[in-house]
């Protein structure tokens, strides 16, 4: 028996899970997800750093990931746009007062950049010293596609002449993320798609997409460079890669040790899977490159961005667990939309949320009743 304090405050958290869905059935929590919004609450929220401490030293002001915890963390940069009303007047609105930003967000170590969005048009010391001033490193550059040139496809384009100009701003990427440091380039074919029945040729697509990933992969060497599937967006409703088992297929054939797979946590629900499930298959393959992870209500066609297991509590702390249980051993990137919230706070909460998580799954592990019940 349980004393009965303790015994309200679970309830209390089971209730608050209940009332953050819709549905009779949906709604009824688990005991994972309601020990799981305990552990969050429970963890001690540091105070906010006074002006006066921020001034005491710029690269000192954020407390590091500890050293015993194995991962390192990343966020979206661009949420860095929202809520200026809360960013005082001297930090620009631009790239690098984003870095800036970040550098006041707790528990963070690397920032992630877009290309060319972010990129195009700064010199890498620039870069390179708003990244030393905010205490952290480039995690990844992930790729973006121009509208206006990639509309119609980029690796799956029916045009050689498109094709080649993807693979060659992927190669473009690469190059800057070797000037930054870091060894991860991610690509997210917004465009790779169609949205009508009779539009497309399945089986052209994709070799040209196998046969553009060749040429991407063989452009980056020394880089790991990772495909992030979607299954649906509104840029293409059904995308050429629509599912983890396909992306594996896709990996397979492209045949390349440094082409693999980073997996969203938001595009694996909206492609109905498990995404605890998902990443034990891609890691068991040895093509889990990366991971980036949010929430949402899994409404058809919507990513929601919202903050990690704020909707799917147990569903993000088997994912935890599982990876845990395959090594995994790249960065964590929080792929979140904080369009009302401070977007420092939420970064720095959905660190404390993963690390609460973690230590959940590391009770799991330990429970030898927990382990012989997995089928």
């Amino acid at each position: 028996r349980r004393p009965l304090e303790e015994c309200l405050k679970l309830a209390s958290a089971a209730g608050a899970v209940a009332v953050s869905r819709l549905g009779a059935v949906p709604s009824l929590p688990t005991r994972a997800e309601a020990e799981a919004l305990l552990d969050e609450k429970l963890s001690p929220t540091p105070p906010a750093p006074s002006c006066s401490e921020r001034e005491i030293s710029n690269a000192g002001r954020r407390e590091k990931s500890e050293p015993s915890f194995p991962l390192l963390f990343g966020s979206r940069l661009n949420s860095m746009r929202s809520r200026r009303d809360l960013v005082d007047d001297s930090v620009s609105n631009d790239v690098l007062g984003w870095v800036a930003r970040q550098g006041e967000v707790r528990g963070l170590d690397l920032v992630d950049f877009n290309y060319p969005q972010h990129l195009r048009g700064l010199a890498t010391e620039d870069v390179l010293g708003a990244l030393a001033r905010a205490g952290l490193r480039a995690g990844a550059v992930c790729m973006r596609f121009p509208e206006e040139h990639f509309r119609q496809g980029a690796f799956s384009n029916p045009s050689e002449v498109v094709r080649t100009a993807a693979v060659q701003l992927t190669a473009e990427g690469c190059e800057w993320a070797k000037r930054l440091g870091t060894d991860e380039v991610v690509v997210w074919p917004q465009f790779d798609g169609y949205d009508y029945h009779l539009q497309a040729n399945y089986t052209e697509a994709e070799a040209r997409m196998v046969n553009a990933y060749r040429a991407a992969s063989d452009a980056c060497v020394g880089v790991k460079l990772s495909l992030e599937f979607k299954p649906t967006d509104e840029a293409a409703r059904f995308s050429f890669v629509p599912s983890t088992g396909a992306a594996l297929l896709l990996a397979e054939r492209v045949g390349r040790d440094n082409f693999g797979l980073t997996l969203d946590f938001g595009h694996l629900l909206a492609a109905g899977e498990n995404p605890a499930q998902s990443l034990a298959m891609v890691a068991g393959a040895g093509k889990l490159f990366g991971l980036q992870i949010g929430d949402g209500h899994s409404r058809l066609g919507a990513e929601d961005g919202l903050a990690f297991g704020s909707v799917h509590g147990a569903a993000a702390l088997e994912l935890v667990f599982w990876l845990r249980t395959t090594g995994y051993e790249g960065h964590v990137y929080f792929d979140t939309f904080p369009r009302n919230e401070d977007p420092v706070r939420e970064a720095e909460h959905n660190i404390r949320r993963f690390k609460a998580l973690w230590d959940r799954a590391v009770k799991l592990e330990r429970n030898s009743e927990v382990r012989g019940a997995l089928l």
